[in-house]
């Protein structure tokens, strides 16, 4: 297992669960003291959870990472995901973008100038989605309206709702908090998952974008099955080949990344 995959499992269980001692993470994580106290000391300089004497606890403040924080994780498996999903793209779409720190990075590769893209509309309920796509070019941009929700920065709530209920896309990228092969997709918030779900089933094919570490995580609420993905595009992982041959068995099409080793 990665580190970061690791750490992100380490804050989901403290998340579920508050307080967990050192030796009960270690058995959850099957890794040893020592790496759960280098990762308690790390994720602690990040804000993200307390130091308690003889375990850790989640920060009031870092139940889910704000998107500024998770922003600067996984760039380059961000990178390398939003590339392959450009290519998914065709002239003339209208294009949905759920709120996300994938998904944004989905934007900022999108230029009104591309040479093999034109005339697309976007739907999105996400602010800041909305203004890099205006700053690359683009006009025909379509923003749900409803509850600005932090940490995500989504737009959620019977506004945004109301309005994603009628609007349809060609194509929908979609970030996820957590993905699982038996609980499927899920997400800590409740309202994010409500316009999440309106969001899918108002789109000609979902396409679900996410980096290695989303993978194995079970969140509050549950989103959508996998069998309701048309589309993955992630990185490679220490995932086995049986694994991905399971995916593809469901019809998904699976898009696997290799991203550039960042120096």
């Amino acid at each position: 297992m990665y580190p970061a995959e690791r750490q992100r499992k380490l804050v989901d269980l403290l998340a579920q669960k508050g307080f967990i001692s050192i030796q009960d993470l270690a058995d959850a994580l099957s890794v040893s003291e020592i790496t759960i106290r280098r990762d308690l000391n790390r994720l602690h300089r990040q804000g993200v959870v307390e130091k308690v004497v003889g375990g850790g606890q989640i920060s009031k403040s870092a139940a889910e990472p704000t998107f500024m924080n998770k922003r600067v994780l996984q760039r380059a498996e961000k990178a390398a995901i939003a590339s392959e999903v450009l290519t998914l793209i065709e002239p003339g779409m209208t294009i949905g973008l759920s709120a996300g720190t994938t998904t944004w990075t989905v934007a900022q590769k999108l230029k009104s100038n591309h040479h093999s893209l034109d005339d697309l509309t976007f739907v999105t309920n996400s602010t800041n989605v909305a203004t890099v796509l205006k700053q690359n070019g683009w006009n025909d941009i379509h923003l749900t309206g409803g509850q600005f929700r932090t940490p995500s920065d989504a737009l959620v709530g019977p506004l945004a709702e109301e309005s994603a209920r009628k609007l349809h896309t060609d194509l929908l990228c979609l970030g996820v908090h957590g993905i699982d092969a038996g609980f499927g997709l899920s997400t800590p918030n409740l309202q994010e998952s409500a316009i999440n779900r309106i969001l899918m089933e108002n789109t000609e094919r979902v396409v679900l974008a996410f980096d290695h570490t989303k993978w194995g995580i079970r969140a509050l609420a549950h989103q959508a099955n996998l069998d309701e993905v048309d589309a993955i595009v992630t990185n490679e992982t220490e995932n086995s080949d049986a694994d991905w041959d399971a995916l593809r068995q469901t019809g998904i099409d699976l898009h696997l990344v290799h991203p550039q080793t960042e120096d």
